[in-house]
């Protein structure tokens, strides 16, 4: 299979290249860009010296549709919008990482992105790409999936075991979630200077971060009573890795080791989801670089709250790496080709 990675110069996309120059079953056909044409990618990225030596393309819409499978769009929201449609027409699979096509509500987009939304034909078509939760057969005749944001991810892991069984109170959910600084990208700002976020902690966004309906949205397929939540984000000085801790109410009777069975039964098959025994809860920096979801479960019998802990690299299971297992699953490879490496650690 031959794809095309577009957006290849981004935090994102550099780590398609680096799985997906691995993959036992895939060739990368090209990368592209916005700029720097005809540079190889090692002249932005020296670290891959010997290991990619192609050059950055402007992207040929006609002639990528004749010569690659599918195409990853890891591009600034509102780009992939105007890419995606041009590739489809043509027959050709996209997956898109970018927030274009996650959010079905047009308006709710408008709001939340402050752009202009995508066509409601292909919003409706889009699949919504959480891999552990992903219907594989409702695959069989798409041509794109919508991978989930970083945040939204983790949280998502965390939060659909509790209301998928009806246990918590849908009202009651609070998300206190932390970030690294490639979650920003590559982009300059002052938000993101090594001297504003060094030694310092900060929560961005109150009550406005853009993930907060795509979280709502995938909440709500699968309990329609789920409205709106809590969600608060904060910069941590660290490069990847996010932590979500989420509180919820039970509105059932349960108890700890009701909880951890209950996640670890829905993710009994799931390799990239780690579900912690009782008491051991995890850190990010066991998840750093890989494709990894892990999993802390607690119940506070004094208050009658849930929390629950997730942690995942917000690049790989936040991004690239769930666009690999999206794409492996969809193929009908292995759901582990080219991501199953261990974390990073220190």
């Amino acid at each position: 299979m031959k794809v095309a990675i577009v957006g290849a110069t981004g935090y994102g996309g550099l780590e398609l290249v680096r799985m997906l120059k691995n993959h036992p079953h895939v060739s990368i056909h090209s990368i592209h860009a916005s700029s720097q044409f005809g540079e190889p990618l090692t002249n932005t990225y020296p670290h891959m010296e010997k290991f990619m030596n192609m050059q950055l393309e402007p992207v040929n819409v006609e002639k990528l549709a004749e010569e690659v499978d599918l195409v990853f769009t890891a591009t600034p929201s509102g780009v992939a919008r105007e890419l995606a449609p041009q590739f489809i027409e043509k027959g050709v699979k996209v997956i898109d990482l970018s927030g274009d096509f996650r959010i079905k509500d047009q308006e709710a987009y408008r709001q939340w992105y402050g752009l202009e939304p995508s066509d409601k034909r292909l919003l409706e078509e889009a699949v919504y790409g959480l891999s552990e939760w992903l219907d594989v057969e409702h695959l069989n005749d798409k041509k794109l999936i919508a991978n989930p944001g970083c945040f939204p991810t983790g949280v998502l892991l965390g939060l659909i075991p509790l209301v998928k069984e009806n246990i918590v109170d849908e009202q009651s959910i609070i998300v206190d979630a932390k970030t690294g600084v490639s979650g920003a990208g590559k982009g300059l700002s002052p938000a993101v200077h090594f001297s504003e976020t060094n030694e310092n902690f900060k929560i961005y966004k109150v009550n406005r971060h853009q993930h907060t309906p795509e979280i709502e949205q995938g909440l709500r397929m699968f309990n329609e009573h789920v409205e709106a939540i809590t969600f608060s984000t904060h910069l941590a000085p660290m490069t990847r890795g996010i932590m979500a801790t989420i509180y919820a109410n039970a509105k059932v009777a349960v108890n700890q080791k009701q909880l951890i069975a209950l996640f670890k039964e829905a993710y009994e098959g799931d390799f990239f989801v780690r579900v912690r025994d009782e008491g051991d809860f995890p850190a990010t920096k066991e998840v750093y670089g890989s494709n990894f979801c892990d999993i802390g479960v607690a119940y506070d019998d004094r208050t009658g709250r849930i929390t629950v802990v997730t942690v995942i690299d917000n690049l790989v299971k936040g991004a690239s790496g769930q666009a690999v297992q999206n794409m492996n699953k969809w193929l009908g490879f292995d759901e582990k080709a080219g991501i199953d490496f261990m974390p990073v650690y220190p």
